[in-house]
């Protein structure tokens, strides 16, 4: 009778028809799922057989255990828990289908119907452990100080955030897998991830994404030991949902949040061969989360995981294919709301408000809710006394010091007992060593090793300094990380000695370590340096002395200063020493003398203004700068937005006060005598901050010598420039690349230099949008002004008819310009006629540069029949990129042995070909040459011309610079050049040749080039490309 009902309820092939809709890790996941269902009658379903069964033979073992409706029984609450609605409904279907045509007891398909529905609900109890437990945690989380509508306000805003987290990228079309959501500490990560993880198991947050979400915090991960990953993510997971092994066979529908990556205490160092897929297998816990993080394990699932900027770097190198998300607390709006929720007398708002927006990098740290809060504490304390906030938002040293000591008052009556002086140096050392090794969860075991009692942490946890985590034992933390940073930076104020090599230091106590750290490479040591240098103010010491009643060394400036100085005497480039980071902290000092003496290490800068506290923190330190030689400078946004949308009155802050900043840093032209060098270039300037610029420029005491102000907008042209030029009797040096001055502004530059008083010598109009009718203006001033020597107007469309006006003025008597650079003016070989004419009268021109020109091979022989006269005074020549060819190297080789006075000859970029070096090869060789530097940079030569060229440097003893970059020489050109290169005696001192585009043999006779003949450079470029674009030998 069963086997009859088996045939008519279970179609042919039926359920292998199912089964064969599986995807391979579906078929596993069914078959697990099998193993756990027992029927009493049967017995276990023989495991071993259906491992390794096929779905042909899986559908028959169904059939043999299961008979009848059984079998679609068990299948359907299979399909059920791996969540296939559709292959139910199907399948419901047809068990209606079958029960009509053979006419089933209709208990029998009601009881079908209802195991179905069951399982479908599965993860009921999962999701309702979850809400316990959050709904829980978030009633815990509020806003120290504020009513709870501000607090979900917040809440609301950044659950936007939550929603979108894990949407498909419209620019690539990919959904990401793996989303770090950074914040600072205290901004509301873990409050955020917290409230996603109630929203989902409420139903209202990533429903159709993620079947399963987990939750690991890396507190509690610290204290784990060695656990299965299915173990790990156990802690929340009821007996009543059944293994919890079943889910993980749907990786692609589990969402894990690792909260506080910042403090996971792991290494991270395994390679990846060594790193474990088996979420079954035990491992020391931060083997698992490597695994994990780095897509070994489970790697269909998705990832969100909270860290602290500081540690963002290091999260980085772990993930594959991330997408970064900034969380940035509150809002300037918000922020401006808290502060008048929170004073109940709106001026007190108004004053607390302006004085924190006054100093950006503290109005910043306000965005977390809880450093708001306590800026606002300390300042009412302030204010209740009658103090000055406005002195106390001046640096953030400042405020904190004034929070720290607000701890420690008296409140009521009653006063937080005060810490011994080696508490408190202990508790220091513990957090300096924790800053410095990113640890910022302490548990009991490692604050007893490291000198805190039990009795000593209960004090400062009265004292609010630290606290004990509510719901992970053992867990101590500062009750901010800023609060930490702090007394990282005291521990160096209370260390008794700093003798120099002494060997018991710890890594944490080098100081020339903490002062060479950047933001970039150690964001985690950056706020602590500025802490430091804060409390290096005698004002801040006293406070903290009278607080903790205590001594403070001020030993360590000496200390900080003598690292300075070796750091001022390295061989790092000023744009390489981070001297934003330097003013920052140097700022926090307000200590004008240690400004100065600190300052007389550096005498370059290198600074790039692009923010407020930018133009603050330098003009401050600047200004009492008084051995600067050369700043160099850009200023972008600052001046674009000056009027910022505040309830404040619009004199408060932004105008006055950037104009004031501006002010101070251009005061440093006339305080400081040794200037001599401004270079200021891709900057913004308004009309006021020019009009003060050249107000400096102009005073008695300005000892500028060179200028350059390149693309600069100027709001009212050349007009101010040109009067500086008159008023300065020092400026010698002005550059005006890119600065689109065009011709009205060098009109406005030619009165100037026709002007007896304008000293002006080297002046470079590159790319300034001049035309024939700028050099109309420009002949004139040069016939007239006997200082210029030096004109630069490459870049700049003058054409034929700009030629000839600038060669009219080249052959009068009265100019005396000495070199002239004509590179990409856009002019023809009709301009060779004009400049011929011009130098057979020029007694002064010693250096042309007419590169990149359509001159060809016609408008070079013209000028050869000057070059090669006796009485051209020419020394460096460059042709660079003229459309020139071999018909034109006999000219040039005549000019070679004819013009004593060439030294320099630059034809790169020239199809010259092997035949037309030859010609030059020949003239080389002769000993009344007197060429040190050619240049034949990409001139299509080959190795047939190297035997010429070998023979020449043999014969030449004067050429010491020759450019052969981007020709195909091949190895046996290098080989031929390899016999006379190796030799002592040749005096080739630089060659342009790129090793790596040769060969390995070709390279290793190079290599030995350099062996042989030590005083031989082979470098393919210049390192330090010049901005005047000059020729390649002039970068050596």
């Amino acid at each position: 009778m069963a086997d009859s009902s088996s045939s008519s309820f279970f179609p042919d092939f039926g359920l292998l028809l199912y089964l064969e809709e599986l995807n391979k890790e579906e078929l596993n996941t069914f078959k697990l799922f099998l193993k756990e269902t027992m029927e009493p009658e049967h017995g276990l379903t023989p495991w071993n057989e259906v491992k390794k069964a096929r779905r042909e033979d899986l559908a028959n073992l169904m059939k043999k255990y299961y008979p009848g409706e059984k079998a679609w029984s068990v299948s359907l609450k299979i399909f059920g828990k791996m969540n296939l609605k559709d292959l139910c409904e199907r399948a419901k279907e047809e068990i209606n289908w079958s029960a009509q045509t053979i006419g089933p007891d209709d208990a029998k398909a009601g009881e079908t119907q209802e195991d179905q529905e069951a399982v479908l609900g599965d993860g009921t109890e999962y999701r309702n452990r979850i809400k316990e437990k959050f709904c829980i945690t978030w009633d815990k989380k509020s806003l120290a100080g504020k009513p709870e509508d501000f607090h979900h306000g917040i809440a609301e805003k950044d659950r936007k955030l939550l929603e979108h987290l894990f949407d498909v990228d419209v620019k690539t079309g990919a959904q990401p897998q793996i989303v770090v959501l950074q914040g600072a500490a205290g901004v509301g990560k873990t409050t955020l991830v917290r409230k996603a993880m109630l929203d989902w198991a409420e139903g209202s947050l990533y429903q159709q994404r993620f079947k399963y979400v987990f939750y690991l915090n890396g507190r509690e991960i610290n204290q784990l030991k060695e656990r299965s990953f299915a173990q790990l993510i156990s802690k929340d997971w009821p007996s009543t949902e059944g293994p919890i092994e079943e889910i993980m066979y749907q990786p692609s529908s589990l969402l894990f949040i690792i909260d506080s990556f910042d403090e996971l205490n792991f290494a991270f160092e395994e390679p990846e061969f060594a790193l474990c897929e088996d979420w079954t297998q035990e491992h020391p816990v931060s083997f698992l989360m490597s695994s994990l993080l780095r897509k070994v394990m489970l790697p269909e699932a998705s990832l969100l995981v909270t860290t602290r900027l500081t540690t963002s770097k290091r999260l980085k190198q772990l993930l594959k294919n991330h997408h970064y998300v900034e969380l940035l607390g509150m809002s300037e709006d918000a922020r401006e709301e808290y502060i008048y929720q929170f004073f109940e007398d709106k001026r007190w708002a108004m004053k607390v408000f302006s004085s924190l927006k006054s100093n950006e990098m503290l109005f910043s740290m306000c965005q977390v809710p809880l450093v708001c809060w306590a800026a606002c504490t300390c300042l009412k304390q302030q204010m209740e006394k009658g103090g000055d906030v406005t002195l106390t938002c001046q640096t953030t040293t400042a405020l904190f010091t004034c929070y720290i000591s607000s701890l420690f008052t008296p409140v009521d009556g009653g006063s937080p007992s005060l810490p011994n002086q080696a508490q408190l140096r202990r508790l220091c050392q513990v957090a300096a060593k924790g800053i410095w090794t990113m640890t910022y969860v302490f548990y009991r075991e490692n604050l007893r090793r490291l000198g805190l009692t039990q009795s000593d942490v209960s004090s400062f946890m009265d004292s609010n300094i630290i606290q004990k985590d509510a719901e992970y034992e053992n867990c101590y933390v500062f009750t901010h990380l800023h609060v930490q940073e702090f007394f990282a930076a005291m521990f160096y104020m209370l260390k008794g000695s700093w003798e120099a090599g002494n060997p018991s230091c710890q890594p944490f106590e080098d100081l020339k370590s903490l002062l060479q750290s950047t933001s970039y490479k150690d964001p985690h040591l950056t706020q602590m340096k500025c802490f430091l240098f804060g409390l290096l103010n005698e004002d801040r010491v006293k406070q903290l002395e009278r607080t903790f009643n205590c001594k403070m060394s001020l030993k360590i400036k000496s200390k900080l200063l003598q690292c300075m100085e070796v750091l001022g005497n390295s061989d790092y480039s000023p744009s390489q020493l981070g001297f934003l980071e330097l003013f920052h902290c140097l700022y926090e000092t307000q200590d004008k003398a240690f400004i100065s003496q600190a300052m007389r290490c550096f005498p370059k800068v290198a600074i790039n203004i692009c923010e407020k506290i930018h133009l603050l923190v330098s003009s401050f330190c600047l200004k009492h700068c008084r051995c600067l030689r050369t700043i160099r400078l850009s200023v972008t946004v600052v001046f674009e937005k000056k009027i910022l949308k505040t309830s404040l009155p619009t004199n408060t802050w932004d105008g006055d006060r950037i104009t004031h900043c501006w002010q101070d840093l251009c005061s440093v032209l006339h305080t400081n005598e040794h200037l001599r060098e401004l270079d200021l270039y891709h900057s913004n300037l308004d009309k006021s901050a020019m009009n003060i610029l050249h107000h400096e420029l102009r005073h008695p005491n300005c000892k500028l010598q060179k200028l350059l102000l390149k693309f600069i907008t100027f709001p009212d042209g050349c007009q101010d420039i040109s009067t500086s030029l008159i008023h300065n009797k020092n400026l010698m040096h002005l550059d005006l690349k890119g600065s689109d001055i065009g011709d009205n502004g060098v009109k406005s530059l030619c009165e100037a230099l026709k002007h007896p008083e304008c000293k002006l010598q080297t002046l470079s109009l590159e790319s300034c949008g001049l035309t024939e009718a700028g050099c109309e203006y420009l002949s004139l001033a040069l016939i007239s002004n006997k200082r210029l020597t030096h004109l630069c107007l490459a870049d700049n469309v003058l054409g034929d008819g700009g030629v000839k006006l600038m060669s009219d003025a080249l052959q009068h008597a009265q100019c005396t310009l000495k070199s002239l650079v004509l590179r990409r003016c856009h002019f023809t070989s009709l301009s060779s006629e004009y400049l011929s004419t011009s130098l057979l009268h020029n007694k002064s021109l010693t250096h042309l540069d007419l590169g990149s020109n359509w001159l060809q091979d016609n408008g070079v022989k013209l000028l050869c029949d000057v070059f090669r006269h006796p009485s051209c005074n020419l020394q460096d020549l460059e042709l660079m990129g003229c459309v020139l060819t071999n018909a034109c190297c006999l000219d040039l080789a005549s000019v070679i042995l004819n013009n004593p006075n060439l030294r320099s000859l630059d034809l790169g970029n020239n199809d010259l070909q092997d035949d037309g070096v030859k010609i030059l090869c020949d003239a080389l060789r002769y000993p009344n040459c007197n060429i040190q530097r050619l240049g034949l940079e990409y001139c299509g030569l080959t190795s047939l011309c190297c035997q010429d060229l070998s023979s020449a440097l043999i014969c030449n003893k004067r050429l010491i610079k020759m450019n052969l970059t981007q020709n195909t020489l091949g190895y046996e050109g290098i080989v031929k050049l390899y016999k006379v290169l190796k030799s002592p005696k040749c005096k080739l001192q630089v060659l342009g040749l790129c090793k790596e585009a040769f060969d390995e043999e070709a390279q290793k006779l190079l290599e030995a080039v350099g062996v042989s003949n030590p005083h031989l450079i082979i470098k393919p470029d210049c390192n330090y490309h010049n901005e005047e674009d000059v020729s390649w030998w002039w970068c050596f």
